[in-house]
């Protein structure tokens, strides 16, 4: 498991106190967006759609110090949009440092080696490194030629200079499920602590809609790519929510575990829908009609998700709550997931239902020209 023992032990401690005193509704991890510009246009991105004065704009340290210590996460996640493009980005992430909280702050590194000197190596601190797939399909993915290669220099001078680095892996429905175990083997190879891998949410303003799964195709590639792991691969996330991307776990999702704040405030009511904010956190939990979220409450919008922000506070709110979940992480960590039977390796793993044409993934990657990362 590719988290730090003195990681495991906060969350743990911070998750069992909540249970001892009662409290059913908590976060675990602050997304907290000081920002929505970014440096790249993503296929699959639903968060740079803003107007260009709000784009323009940017969370003060002090609005950020006071969105964390409101809600007493133990993590804080910093998207964007690009992070590194907060002209006082160093001083938040010093800030949130010094309040003792573990900080992701998630790039896609094309200005990192840049402003490295910006931060300090911590315990505290990991630089997320977007990584989705090897060279071909994450330059697919990111709209950009050559984002791959300035993302794997990233990780090796990060890495050089002793700061923990871990990748942020968002599948699509075109994800190449032996590709993506090589990519596997050659992240691990870099010396990265961990790997995050999620499904993408199939944002509505997101400009290419056809790349996003359905849950049963979710299930069906997550199976390919995660099924009988290596054992010297590590992920950043829970045991049981690796196991409920494989659908070998039933999980609800938490919509509460993994808040956003950004620029308008509170975001009603998770980090993957906008249905309005909220001035404060605990008008958040609230005022919030919970019972409208999540697949077991029908709501289209949350049918297929099965995304990393909505599932892994549950994963590892039911490790300290059942025996029997906390049985299965134990055999989980120890032993590994054993041999599973993958589904058929044919073209249409991964994405049962869909209308398939001639042409493959790989050559259709291939054929999009894609503008060129430039110095």
């Amino acid at each position: 498991m590719g988290v730090p023992i003195s990681q495991m032990w906060t969350v743990a401690s911070y998750v069992i106190g909540k249970r001892l005193r009662g409290v059913k509704r908590y976060p675990l991890v602050l997304m907290l967006e000081p920002l929505f510009r970014c440096n790249l246009a993503c296929a699959g991105c639903g968060k740079i759609q803003y107007p260009a004065d709000v784009l323009r704009r940017n969370l003060t340290p002090e609005q950020c110090f006071k969105a964390v210590d409101e809600c007493g996460v133990p993590m804080v996640s910093i998207p964007g949009g690009e992070p590194l493009l907060h002209p006082q980005i160093g001083e938040i992430v010093a800030g949130l440092v010094a309040r003792k909280k573990y900080v992701y702050l998630c790039t896609n590194a094309i200005l990192l080696e840049k402003h490295i000197d910006q931060f300090k190596p911590s315990k505290y601190l990991s630089f997320s490194i977007h990584i989705d797939g090897p060279k071909a399909e994450h330059d697919f993915a990111v709209c950009r030629e050559g984002v791959y290669d300035v993302a794997v220099s990233a990780i090796k001078a990060a890495v050089a200079k002793g700061f923990r680095v871990t990748t942020n892996t968002t599948v699509y429905n075109n994800a190449d499920p032996d590709a993506m175990r090589e990519m596997f083997d050659s992240m691990m190879g870099l010396g990265v602590e961990g790997m995050m891998i999620s499904p993408g949410y199939q944002y509505e303003k997101a400009p290419l809609q056809e790349l996003f799964l359905h849950r049963n195709q979710t299930t069906n590639l997550f199976k390919r790519i995660i099924g009988n792991a290596k054992r010297n691969w590590k992920f950043n996330l829970s045991p049981l929510f690796l196991e409920f991307l494989k659908g070998h776990w039933d999980l609800e999702c938490t919509p509460w575990g993994m808040p956003a704040y950004n620029l308008f405030g509170w975001q009603r009511p998770c980090y993957l829908l906008n249905e309005g904010y909220c001035e404060t956190f605990q008008e958040l939990l609230d005022t919030t009609d919970w019972s409208k979220y999540g697949r077991a409450s029908g709501n289209p919008k949350c049918a297929d998700c099965m995304v990393h922000c909505g599932y892994e506070a549950t994963a590892v709110a039911d490790t300290f709550g059942s025996v029997k979940a906390f049985s299965r992480v134990v055999q989980l960590t120890l032993f590994g997931a054993g041999r599973e039977k993958l589904p058929p390796d044919d073209s249409a793993a991964g994405r049962a239902g869909q209308d398939q044409d001639s042409t493959s993934d790989s050559e259709r990657i291939r054929k999009v020209e894609l503008p060129v990362l430039s110095s």
